[in-house]
């Protein structure tokens, strides 16, 4: 199934051309009617045997394709049009008699075999049974009619040899299906991790920027030159969330928490909210450097955008990091946000624990932790 327009992936030529052959390679079994029809006296008998033996020969193969693209597409075959196929098969064979003689019981091998590929067990089994025994009844009432037995052998050994090609075609078909909705899965996981990925970086950077933007909005005509400056700095983080945008896109960004520390002390300023954060980091493994990181601005960013806070502290140490605030926040958080939906998603990667809710002595606080860690 194609990923982006969600209809089946068209089969390739070589696995279509296998599939005519399979359908012909039965064929075979027609050669001895056949070799009757050809060797009738009469005119009429020989043209009767021949054309009926190749309509009978065209409609099985056709039926054969019908049947087989069906499964491919992993449809149901439906019951009623697959049962008048069979009798259509049946009445040819039949038609075919003024020409083949005894012979034309070798169509019920083709009967038998379209029998199993089409019709649920319990049909497919009496279906064959008949074919079975319909050329040993002939031959008793139609003393002339010779070879029946070999007859009843081919078609027993045709049917269980196309019960095995109806399960491997069923097997395939699946198969495919499974695979083909595997990669529409990680298509969609994929999108789904960039999507979080732009949210973390546009989120924070733009509301950086909306806040420099307004403090210099409110100092133009008080303090030119400081508006000046946020204007310069709201310049850098434009370019510095475009570059976040491509490196992101590119598959190759990298997330610090020393770099993040020093984002959040930016926004924090520009924000009018007072920075508590360490003066350095501890040396940590560079997935969980790059964890706390992302922890660091999905936490600094909330509090910018939502808690109405006069102070924000973070607190890291091996084994963990923790942003809390004194604002007021809402009187539950929302955890199924972007933010801290792709949070949680990249410490489970680790084992890491993040845990976000309100402080006893009012604000919020978000924590993530290696396990066992929580305090």
């Amino acid at each position: 199934m194609d990923s982006l327009t969600g209809r089946p992936r068209p089969v390739s030529r070589r696995w279509r051309l296998t599939g005519w052959l399979l359908a012909a390679v039965w064929l075979f079994f027609l050669n001895v009617p056949l070799s009757t029809a050809l060797d009738q006296p009469q005119p009429w008998r020989k043209i009767v045997g021949v054309a009926t033996l190749v309509a009978f020969g065209l409609g099985y193969v056709l039926l054969f394709q019908w049947a087989r693209n069906l499964r491919e597409h992993l449809r149901p075959i439906p019951q009623r049009r697959a049962g008048i196929a069979l009798v259509g098969l049946v009445v040819l064979g039949l038609a075919s008699i003024p020409g083949t003689a005894g012979d034309w019981t070798a169509t019920l091998v083709f009967v038998a075999a379209a029998a199993v590929f089409l019709l649920s067990a319990v049909q497919a089994l009496i279906i064959v049974a008949l074919c079975a025994l319909i050329p040993l009844v002939a031959a008793g009432l139609v003393p002339s009619w010779t070879g029946e037995s070999t007859v009843t052998f081919a078609v027993l050994l045709a049917s269980f040899a196309m019960f095995g090609v109806s399960r491997l075609a069923q097997r395939n078909s699946e198969l495919r299906a499974a695979q083909q909705e595997i990669g529409r899965l990680a298509v969609a996981e994929e999108r789904a991790r960039a999507a979080r990925d732009l949210h973390d970086i546009l989120g924070h950077s733009l509301t950086v920027v909306a806040i420099k933007a307004e403090l210099a909005g409110r100092l133009i005509e008080v303090d030119i030159d400081r508006a000046a400056a946020e204007i310069a700095d709201v310049e850098r983080l434009a370019r510095a969330a475009l570059a976040d945008v491509r490196q992101t896109v590119g598959a190759y960004r990298e997330v610090t928490l020393a770099a993040e520390l020093t984002g959040a002390r930016s926004a924090l300023a520009a924000a009018g909210i007072a920075a508590d954060l360490p003066a350095d980091v501890p040396r940590l493994p560079a997935e969980w450097d790059r964890l706390f990181g992302w922890a660091v601005r999905e936490g600094v960013t909330n509090v910018v955008r939502h808690s109405g806070a006069r102070r924000c502290t973070v607190r890291v140490d091996q084994n963990g990091v923790e942003v809390s605030d004194d604002g007021r926040g809402p009187s539950t958080p929302d955890v199924t946000g972007h933010g801290l939906v792709g949070l949680r998603e990249r410490a489970r990667r680790l084992d890491a624990v993040v845990t976000v809710g309100r402080r006893p002595a009012g604000g919020f606080l978000l924590r993530v932790h290696a396990p066992g860690e929580g305090r």
